[in-house]
């Protein structure tokens, strides 16, 4: 008979250790909210691995009071996958952020979410290397000034989610650091998924990048810059939600309409519509709000369960060494 998991609080998963983040830097936020949600999901303390690459998001480790692993630049998911097929009874967790996820880990990032490795992956977006004193990231907005780009970025930024959805991730999310109610909700369902959940957290960096999602932030003005999404309910923003996306069939693209008069036209999220998902996931700008919610769920056999049938066939087998040693083309030497 199983005992009763001991009841457990925030507390339980504070370490001792002081945390070293820039003051008003959004880690603070999204910290003390994964810290909340652990004792919710109901799961011993000691199943729970964080995996970090290089970078200020990768100190997270050492501020859970958990199991964990600050490993090196990138190579997070490498890691967590070895992690997760050695004891796939671990809830394993890969802390990254926009330049350690998709700049010198983007190949690692994305075979780890083709595979559907069972990973909970949190990537903290503030388009910028906070860390190594604000270059400009793979994420940075087009004319971004940084002490590599003193005149303004001229590469173009990529859409971690829509990365994401083409390298065949199976759950996409998006959220923002300070709503804890959202990126709690978010993370539940991230973690309830069968397959590798991707989330990505936009997060304030204060020192090289502050205000950036301001406009998604900021409670005076969120409301027209960002759309909550939810499957089975209309795609619908604004103060007095006025407006709405619809679908342009004609040119096949998004567009905003107002909501009264055009009630039929409003696009239903549908999380398992893949194309719908990959225009949610590149709105923004300023012709459209950003889309934060689970924008893609796919259900699909993930990597460790394969992994774990594939080893029970062989080991069904049971071939003897002397059987191996004897098979195929043999000879006796005299």
């Amino acid at each position: 008979m199983n005992q009763a998991l001991p009841t457990l609080t925030l507390k339980d998963f504070a370490s001792d250790q002081e945390v070293r983040w820039c003051p008003g830097c959004g880690d603070y936020a999204i910290l003390k909210t994964i810290q909340k949600l652990m004792p919710d999901l109901e799961t011993p303390k000691e199943n729970q691995v964080f995996v970090s690459g290089i970078g200020c998001s990768s100190r997270f480790p050492y501020y859970m009071n958990t199991f964990g692993f600050h490993t090196i630049h990138g190579r997070a998911p490498a890691i967590a996958t070895g992690v997760k097929l050695a004891n796939p009874e671990l809830d394993v967790w890969v802390i990254t952020g926009d330049g350690d996820g998709f700049s010198i880990g983007g190949n690692h990032m994305m075979h780890v979410l083709r595979r559907n490795v069972n990973l909970q992956i949190l990537l903290f977006n503030n388009e910028i290397y906070g860390l190594t004193k604000g270059q400009y990231s793979p994420t940075s907005q087009v004319g971004t000034r940084s002490p590599s780009s003193p005149t303004g970025s001229i590469d173009s930024p990529l859409s971690p989610c829509q990365v994401a959805m083409g390298s065949g991730g199976t759950f996409i999310a998006r959220s923002i650091d300070t709503e804890a109610k959202h990126l709690t909700s978010v993370v539940k369902r991230g973690h309830a998924h069968d397959g590798a959940a991707f989330i990505e957290i936009l997060q304030n960096c204060p020192i090289y990048n502050d205000g950036i999602f301001e406009q998604v932030k900021d409670k005076k003005i969120a409301a027209d810059f960002r759309v909550e999404v939810e499957h089975g309910e209309p795609i619908i923003f604004g103060k007095e939600k006025e407006k709405g996306i619809a679908l342009n069939r004609e040119k096949l693209e998004l567009e905003v309409i107002a909501v009264a008069g055009n009630e039929d036209s409003i696009l239903i999220h549908n999380e398992t519509n893949k194309i719908q998902a990959q225009m949610l996931a590149a709105m923004g700008g300023e012709d459209f709000p950003v889309a934060v919610g689970v924008l893609y769920q796919e259900e699909k056999s993930s990597f460790v369960s394969d992994t774990q049938s594939q080893l029970q066939q062989a080991r069904d087998k049971q071939a003897s060494l002397e059987a191996l040693l004897n098979s195929g083309h043999t000879w006796n030497v005299d």
